[in-house]
């Protein structure tokens, strides 16, 4: 003996000869193949119970059974595990019964060494392959993940870099136009990792005012400034033992990246105020829509911050890139939106699935679902068809690619179908050099009535708060 260690059992020989299965097996070791023995059915079904076998060497003469009944068993539970019977001569009709019955080959005794381990390799071969199809088929083709939907190549690739990533402790910078799921795949992350009983906080970077980032993001003492009425908790706190996300981290201020770079490094918060360092526990997520090494170049973005935060890269795809994931997500959305309004949608036309498909979406996912969202409250039916869709027009080349100007699609609607109310008519037309606050408020006004007079629906028609149109109403007063 040589001391090394067996190979793992991949084949499960079924045999009641002693002599013959130690023969068998010893052909098999020999070339690196792991073989177990058992010489009843009874055992060979107790076997499979307990492990996983790629194959079954399967005698059909048996003191116990009929190999027939083990047969059965291994196709009857679907262990996903190949099987060679081994026949007597002559017995060719035998064999021809247990190949209907799942078996893939079989092996007339006496046979040749080499006849049994080009079988064997055979078989093993075959069993890999399925299992690798198999494997694919689960991960490659998912239509879902997480709150993710689609099932184009490159969402399966992100779908398999979050599995990854999510397992690391590393940071994890993510990129992508807006409104491609920058906060979904930084959830996906979070609640796939080690961390997801732990909380997940976002905070856009881009949409508290300059002078309270710092204080949202590390917190505050009361008294620190004015309206600090009480001690608060910043964000980077109130993630501890979770993970931290910090959206559209481009547009932080050039002074506060040095605070942040000095808590990543520490691991240890200073609230505005404060003299006392907090230790905190957790994982940092940065997104941008933004090139952020064409920002490190400008000098807008600090470059030893980014090498900080960018270890790990998640790129989204802008949908235009993403096959048919345009009607899988417009699909599975109406049906969501239908069922919160109380509509009867059930599917697009062709001709509004053609629609769909030609529109190259510069507002992406969040654009669909606004669009989807539209047609939901404003009409009705088991169908949606091309006369319900507002109209979907490119945005100017000074746009850009990062959507900003997808709500440019949404100002101008073709006419209400004509089974539907038009109190208003046609949303008007938007002309160049007219002020935003009177453009902002004929959209508001004319979308409140085209909703019979609801709030609430326009505001989910604008994807703004309904707060937010009561507070523009009185100031327009």
């Amino acid at each position: 003996m040589d001391g090394s260690a067996a190979p793992p059992a991949d084949v499960l020989l079924v045999e009641d000869t002693p002599s013959l299965s130690l023969v068998y097996r010893g052909f098999l070791t020999a070339e690196g193949i792991g073989c177990d023995l058992v010489e009843t059915g009874a055992d060979a079904i107790a076997a499979l119970g307990r492990a996983h076998y790629r194959l079954v060497l399967l005698d059909l003469k048996l003191p116990d059974m009929d190999g027939f009944d083990v047969l059965r068993r291994v196709d009857a539970v679907e262990l996903g595990t190949a099987v060679v019977v081994i026949t007597a001569h002559g017995s060719v009709n035998a064999a021809v019964d247990a190949m209907k019955l799942g078996a893939i080959d079989f092996i007339m005794k006496p046979f040749a060494k080499e006849r049994l381990l080009t079988t064997v390799r055979n078989a093993l071969d075959r069993t890999r392959l399925q299992e690798t199809v198999d494997t694919l088929t689960d991960t490659f083709g998912r239509k879902r993940f997480h709150a993710f939907v689609g099932q184009s190549l490159p969402m399966q690739a992100v779908y398999r870099t979050i599995e990854s990533v999510a397992r690391s402790r590393a940071s994890v910078f993510i990129t992508g136009e807006s409104g491609t799921g920058k906060e979904i795949c930084a959830e996906a992350i979070h609640k796939a990792g080690a961390r997801a009983g732990g909380p997940f906080v976002p905070l856009n970077c881009g949409a508290i005012p300059k002078d309270l980032i710092e204080s949202e993001l590390f917190g505050h003492v009361k008294g620190a400034f004015s309206g600090a009425t009480a001690d608060r908790d910043g964000a980077a706190q109130m993630a501890d033992g979770g993970t931290l996300f910090l959206d559209e981290i481009g547009e932080m201020d050039i002074n506060l990246q040095v605070k942040l770079l000095r808590f990543l490094q520490t691991g240890k918060v200073q609230k505005v105020g404060s003299s006392e360092l907090v230790g905190v526990n957790v994982r940092v997520i940065a997104a941008t829509n933004r090139d952020p090494l064409a920002d490190v170049e400008a000098g807008r973005f600090r470059e030893d911050l980014y090498y900080r935060l960018h270890v790990v890269p998640v790129h989204l795809p802008p949908l235009r890139d993403r096959d048919g994931d345009v009607l899988e997500i417009a699909q599975t959305f109406l049906a969501t939106y239908a069922a919160e309004e109380g509509k009867a949608f059930k599917r697009f036309s062709p001709e509004a699935e053609e629609a769909l498909l030609r529109h190259p979406w510069p507002g992406n996912v969040r654009e669909l679902l606004n669009v989807v969202r539209n047609i939901v409250v404003l009409h009705d039916g088991e169908e949606v068809t091309e006369a319900m869709i507002p109209s979907l027009q490119r945005p100017q080349a000074a746009a850009g690619r990062n959507g900003t100007a997808a709500a440019a699609g949404m100002l101008r609607h073709r006419p209400v179908a004509a089974d539907q109310p038009r109190p208003g008519g046609d949303l008007p037309v938007v002309a160049v050099g007219r002020p935003l606050i009177a453009i902002e408020r004929e959209v508001i006004e004319t979308t409140i009535e085209m909703c019979g007079g609801s709030i609430p629906k326009a505001a989910r028609v604008l994807d703004i708060s309904p707060s937010t149109i009561y507070r523009k109403k009185e100031s327009w007063v």
